[in-house]
């Protein structure tokens, strides 16, 4: 049986594809930068992975098997420029809980109306 020759470019663009539906994550010391960035984006997204030594602590802690990924997505754009309404998500593959049989992905969401500026918008039209 023969097989077909496959070269280096190929595999690279094969790996490329692999990895294309992984958003590219910042490293934030906080949340901040992710919900600023998400305000700027065309998209209203942005991503992030959390670092520092609360990020490790919590990692250490309940030996999670990944780093704390921070996404940020925009559910409404407000008249005020640079003003939305915010959904942050902080979330982590392999948590081992307390009461928990097994470890497993944990996600806190929150919802928040902010601005550029670091304020909330002055109305929410």
């Amino acid at each position: 049986m023969k097989f077909p020759v496959i070269s280096a470019w190929s595999l690279a663009l094969l790996a490329g594809a692999a990895w294309a539906d992984e958003p590219v994550r910042t490293p934030v010391p906080d949340a901040r930068p992710v919900m600023l960035s998400a305000l700027q984006s065309a998209d209203g997204t942005a991503h992030g992975v959390l670092t520092g030594e609360i990020a490790d602590a919590i990692t250490q802690r309940f030996e999670a098997t990944s780093p704390i990924y921070i996404d940020v997505t925009t559910e409404r754009r407000y008249r005020q420029p640079g003003c939305s309404r915010l959904k942050v998500s902080f979330w982590q593959e392999g948590v081992r809980l307390p009461e928990a049989k097994a470890p497993r992905k944990q996600t806190i969401e929150f919802g928040i109306n902010y601005c550029l500026d670091g304020l909330p918008p002055r109305s929410l039209l």
